[in-house]
């Protein structure tokens, strides 16, 4: 191919994936990048050994949307596998505006109405993730959180 009469050598310069160093001189090319820290990994169990003060858990929740991670410490539902309860969370928001009536138990013949209502229905308050604001589960009155839509992984 000519441009202007004069023939152009391809191989006398370098094309920009051949350069070494990028043309803002920012990015050095000839030093391969580091992207796994063999270090990262013993001071991340060491952080997480740290919030769980010597407990074990059944899994470490994230959020399904963003994988922020949810919870350290939780207890894997007996009946329903796939939910997880816990006491202590991060990355998490209530949301105080979208309350749900869990019903109670129907009321025992031969008792009066006003001793079934008070066993009534338990509130249950939304829970999103604070990162995505993706539906994660409910807390309780207890503040007992409850994940029925958490990716679970081993601890």
């Amino acid at each position: 191919m000519e441009v202007d009469g004069s023939k152009g050598n391809m191989a006398d310069s370098p094309t920009n994936s051949q350069q070494t160093v990028s043309d803002d001189d920012e990015i050095d090319y000839s030093v391969k990048p580091e992207f796994y820290d063999p270090k990262l990994d013993d001071k991340d169990e060491l952080w997480v050994q740290k919030r769980r003060k010597g407990h074990t858990s059944d899994a470490v929740l994230s959020c399904p949307a963003c994988f922020t991670t949810l919870c350290l410490e939780c207890q894997r539902h007996e009946k329903y596998v796939t939910q997880y309860r816990a006491i202590f969370v991060i990355n998490c928001k209530i949301d105080s505006d979208q309350v749900l009536k869990q019903n109670g138990p129907k009321p025992i013949k031969g008792k009066s109405r006003r001793e079934a209502s008070s066993v009534g229905g338990e509130t249950l308050k939304k829970v999103s993730c604070s990162a995505c604001s993706t539906e994660v589960g409910v807390v309780d009155e207890d503040e007992v959180y409850h994940f029925f839509n958490a990716l679970p992984s081993e601890s």
